[in-house]
């Protein structure tokens, strides 16, 4: 008999959930026993609720092909059969909130994809790297759901990971003032070339709602827990522009630091290359050996090449110098859609359960 946990897939016909089944083929702690979705894929089996649909270039693993789809609203139906559900809808905010509550008053662990609970005070917004502390705040959560074994932890906007990793290992010299432009790849929007011709030859300079996202999610990230949840810090300042451009994955960013006590460019790229956070102390099966990887050519990183380091769950680093305005500027780059997605909240979640937050029911 297996010994995985059982993990169900809520918004599994999408290009993030597509991405969870590909994770968790032969995951060694967790193993796809569920998949839901919208009424109208109920019923089907999953090949059929797919079929023309599946986006990603490795094939639909085989051990999933011919789970049926429930009913994504149909909440203990799901939950009775899975130890925890990673969530990835596209619905209204609201109704992503109800949702994911619904399914940890279940007593069942929800790890988001999505952006509703994200600044919900009592639910953690982690990067298993930086912030491991704010699981903490999950008791607060299961007093306020009234269960004893569920709760949501949430994954923090794709954009922000190409940056905040560099960004955080440099702590200690106090961040002040930061200036990011990020060069988004489509399939953030959930999009291919096929889909979305319009976006070869092109750039489109705006992104609805992305960079609030990307100068207010750190702040949170780097926030504090209290007893009225996690409270956001007040610095860095952070200014950001967000860019569509025609790459399939990765999301590079173009940054500009100034720093409360300016470090010397062998201190920062020592403390790149030596950081280390839990997932890499515990030795998590999919956190990177080697969390961000300098480049000293000056023409890396490149998305193409560089996206896919450490299996995707890696962050690069490159064209470190100091900066006329600012301290120091550099550019780094992370994939959007393994360690800014599915491959993030994957990580999560076996954080959570090496340190005792998901139990087999």
């Amino acid at each position: 008999m297996s010994t995985k946990l059982k993990a169900g897939i809520v918004g599994g016909t999408g290009m993030v959930g597509q991405r969870f089944i590909a994770l968790l083929d032969n995951h060694p702690w967790f193993e796809v026993t569920a998949i839901a979705a919208s009424a109208h894929s109920a019923g089907k089996t999953y090949e059929e609720s797919v079929q023309g649909r599946w986006k990603l270039s490795t094939p639909m693993p085989e051990n999933v092909k011919h789970i049926r789809v429930q009913d994504a609203s149909k909440v203990n139906e799901v939950a009775e059969g899975v130890d925890l559900i990673f969530c990835a809808v596209d619905m209204k905010k609201d109704e992503i909130k109800a949702l994911e509550e619904a399914y940890a008053r279940t007593g069942t662990p929800v790890i988001s994809n999505n952006s509703a609970h994200r600044w919900t005070p009592d639910v953690p917004m982690v990067i298993p790297e930086i912030n491991p502390e704010h699981l903490e705040v999950i008791a607060q959560q299961r007093k306020r759901l009234g269960t004893s074994t569920g709760f949501i932890a949430v994954k923090p906007n794709c954009s922000i990971q190409s940056y905040i990793p560099a960004l955080h290992a440099l702590q200690a010299f106090k961040p002040s003032k930061v200036v990011v432009t990020t060069y988004q790849a489509i399939s953030g929007a959930g999009k291919t070339f096929t889909d979305w011709p319009e976006m070869i030859d092109n750039v489109i300079p705006f992104i609805g709602g992305e960079e609030e996202k990307s100068e207010q999610e750190p702040l949170r990230i780097w926030g504090s827990v209290t007893d009225a949840g996690i409270v956001k810090s007040e610095l860095p300042i952070i200014t950001t522009q967000c860019i569509r451009v025609p790459v399939a994955d990765g999301h590079l960013a173009a940054v500009f630091a100034s720093f409360e006590q300016k470090p010397s460019k062998e201190e920062i790229l020592n403390l790149w290359k030596n950081f280390k956070g839990r997932p890499q102390e515990l030795g998590l099966p999919s956190a990177p050996k080697q969390f961000i990887t300098y480049f000293e050519e000056e023409n890396r990183p490149q998305t193409k090449l560089d996206r896919d380091i450490e299996n995707g769950m890696g962050v690069s680093a490159g064209r470190l110098r100091e900066d006329t305005l600012y301290d120091y500027k550099f550019v780094s780059l992370s994939h959007n859609t393994l360690r800014g997605a599915a491959g993030g909240a994957v990580l999560i979640a076996e954080l959570l359960k090496a340190e005792g937050y998901i139990q087999p029911k």
